[in-house]
């Protein structure tokens, strides 16, 4: 790293602005990491704090600040800040809270934060309400706590907005090699996606790990996305946070599936970041990457010693995003050679004990299970912690299988506990991924081998995604469709209607049967407010007097319907735009089978996306009948995209639902726009 950011996360003088007990806590964990630069402490007194002697003045040192920690209030934050800029230091972690992370509670937090940024200028600051940085790699720190990161030359980066997470994670004993830890607190200046961007610059680093509470802006993601396919280095997210924009817009089915939830998916897998629930799973999935990086397929082996075992890893990836490729018959024959008849061959292999301790045919048959073919092998071995020396001969299999066949290979422990860490930083030498626990496994497998590369669609403009500060109007039904058919929407032909006097001539040119709609209500099927199957004009007004309502909508009923789908887009200030499919009609909600898309998206994204619902087997054509035209629904679903974007500014919402598809065509029997008001 080369910028103003570089000379904080690798201070080579530290300034300790606060009380002794904060100097204290600065310097033990600047030794624990091995730092050999300065850190003077600043007291107005000038004492003697954990051996050494402070200066009463950030003036009074005689030297460059490369990095300061400033560990008084709030408001005394701000005049420091300032003070540290005017001297020309690298950097500061400003360690107060009580700024716009308490609004809530204190009505000038937002001013002060603000005040801040304006004191730092262009110094860089990480926080307010943070702990700072390790930085393993150069033996620097800024971290007024215990920590239990140690040197290391490469590793991964850790990020995250929580600081009591982050000690949390440096504590891990799970063999993971970490370079950087960094807390960003409240982001006032130095984003999370700013700093992670700048580390992509360190050689050193081989993956990222981002503990995100919020993204802030979606552009600086998209920028660090894209350097980071630049750089190879892989991209992982443990996204926490919930908000009420499901239950914010509630008119649609679609604001009601796509809330901050499936934002966040969608967002993070346009950025091609992987999204992990824990973080147990989020230090195994870096841990897997730093060691083999990206996984070329979603396919794995494993081998263990024990029939339940194997079933247990194949009950455990059920339902994800991977495969168990079946054996060639090379690896038959390799396996028979190393195993005998006895051992039914299959993977996942349950290899018996026939071979314990005859480390080279376990060499055999471990390597055997590992081919092009297979994405990664997993070893399932346990550890008993009274005495493990009789592993030994499975540990050198293992070591060996991973050399000779140059594939990525990984020792998984069912139990955590049940892979010492001494052992573990054996296996990472040696190349192979130790993994403690099964889940987690299995989770960074699939995490691995879900990596994508970042498209080339640019993002939508940062500020058509914050919506209008105006109140929304609802079109209703017949404008809606008509502003969507200017775009390419296919819609019914339809007849407006004020009176029910004179049907006939007002239904003249529709053919029946009919469908008749009340307007003015937004859920019409459970008002009792449609009508279907209409076959005639005294059957239309029949059925708008029983109905009521003072202005109708008539068209001709869809026939023919192979599937009813649903398509939505709803705006998410904290995302951006989002696509939503899935499956439609009256039980959409109950159906719960949809798939968000953050937009722009192209035609082979939409594809996608629909071979991944439950009910695309419906689409393809199920038990005998005939498919759905797919053509015909990407040219639907890609026009409401078209009539978003062209009215980007004033868009809060599009639904169409449903969306009938038929052997020869799909088109849109309902729709709704919900616009800012003007």
């Amino acid at each position: 790293m080369t910028t103003a950011l570089a000379r904080l996360l690798s201070p080579k003088t530290i300034a300790v602005i606060g009380g002794g007990a904060w100097c204290a806590s600065i310097i033990k964990a600047a030794e624990m990491i091995g730092f050999a630069g300065e850190i003077f402490p600043v007291h107005p007194e000038g004492k003697v704090i954990a051996r050494k002697q402070a200066v009463t003045s950030l003036t009074a040192w005689d030297g460059p600040i490369d990095a300061a920690f400033i560990g008084v209030n709030r408001n005394a934050t701000i005049d420091v800040v300032r003070e540290l800029a005017t001297l020309g230091a690298g950097g500061a972690v400003c360690f107060a809270s009580g700024f716009s992370e308490a609004s809530a509670e204190l009505s000038d937090g937002v001013d002060l934060q603000a005040d801040l940024v304006a004191a730092a200028g262009d110094m860089p600051i990480l926080g307010p309400n943070c702990y700072g940085f390790i930085n393993a790699l150069d033996q620097a720190a800024i971290w007024p706590d215990q920590h239990g990161c140690k040197p290391v030359e490469r590793g991964v980066a850790i990020l995250t907005q929580s600081s009591n997470i982050a000690i949390n994670m440096t504590m891990q004993q799970r063999a993971l090699p970490i370079a950087y830890v960094v807390a960003c607190g409240n982001m006032a200046q130095t984003s999370q996606a700013r700093i992670a961007a700048e580390l992509l610059d360190d050689s050193r680093v081989t993956a990222i790990g981002l503990h995100i509470e919020g993204f802030g802006d979606t552009a600086e993601w998209h920028a660090l996305a894209r350097k980071a396919q630049e750089r190879n280095i892989p991209l992982v997210a443990l996204k926490v946070g919930k908000s009420d924009h499901a239950q914010a817009a509630t008119v649609s089915h679609t604001a009601s599936l796509a809330g901050s939830h499936a934002g966040a998916e969608a967002l993070l897998a346009r950025l091609g970041v992987a999204r992990v629930p824990d973080v147990p799973s989020f230090i195994e999935t870096l841990k897997l990457l730093h060691i083999a990086g990206r996984l070329d397929r979603p396919t794995l082996a494993t081998i263990s010693c024990s029939g339940g075992e194997a079933s247990l890893a194949a009950d455990t990836a059920h339902g994800r995003a991977l495969a168990f490729p079946p054996l060639t018959e090379a690896q038959r024959s390799q396996l028979l050679g190393a195993l005998g008849p006895k051992v039914a061959l299959a993977n996942p292999l349950d290899y018996h004990t026939y071979i314990w301790r005859d480390t080279a045919r376990m060499t055999d048959t471990f390597a055997a299970m590992a081919t092009p073919e297979t994405g990664i092998t997993l070893a399932i071995v346990d550890y008993p912690h009274t005495d493990a020396s009789d592993w030994e001969c499975a540990t050198q299999a293992i070591m060996a299988a991973a050399q000779r066949t140059g594939r990525p290979f990984g020792v998984v422990a069912t139990l955590p506990e049940l892979l010492p860490e001494g052992l573990a930083e054996r296996f990472v030498k040696a190349g192979v991924v130790p993994f403690m626990g099964l889940t987690e496994a299995i989770v960074a497998v699939e995490a691995a081998a879900k990596l994508t590369q970042v498209p080339n669609t640019p993002p939508l403009p940062a500020g058509a995604l914050q919506g209008s500060t105006h109140d929304s109007t609802t079109l209703s039904e017949h404008a809606a469709k008509a502003a969507l058919a200017a775009h390419g929407l296919p819609v019914p032909r339809s007849r407006r209607l004020t009176s029910l006097d004179g049907l006939a001539e007002q239904l003249e040119g529709l053919t029946c049967p009919l469908v008749l709609k009340a307007e003015g209500l937004a859920h019409k099927s459970d008002a009792g407010g449609v009508a279907l199957g209409l076959e005639s004009v005294d059957a239309v007004a029949e059925a708008g007097r029983v109905m009521g309502g003072k202005s109708w909508l008539v068209e001709e009923m869809a026939a023919g319907a192979i599937a009813e789908l649903l398509v939505g887009v709803t705006r998410d200030a904290a995302h951006g735009l989002l696509l939503t499919v899935g499956a439609g009609g009256v039980l959409t909600e109950v159906l719960q089978d949809t798939a968000t898309l953050l937009m722009p998206v192209t035609e082979g994204e939409v594809d996608a996306a629909l071979n991944a619902l439950k009910c695309a087997p419906v689409l393809a054509g199920y038990r005998g009948k005939p498919a759905a035209e797919r053509k015909s629904i990407l040219k639907a679903i890609l026009a409401v995209q078209d009539y978003v974007i062209a009215h980007l500014s004033e868009i809060e919402e599009v639904e169409v639902n449903p969306l009938i598809c038929t052997p020869d065509r799909a088109v849109a029997v309902d729709a709704l726009i919900r616009k800012s008001a003007p």
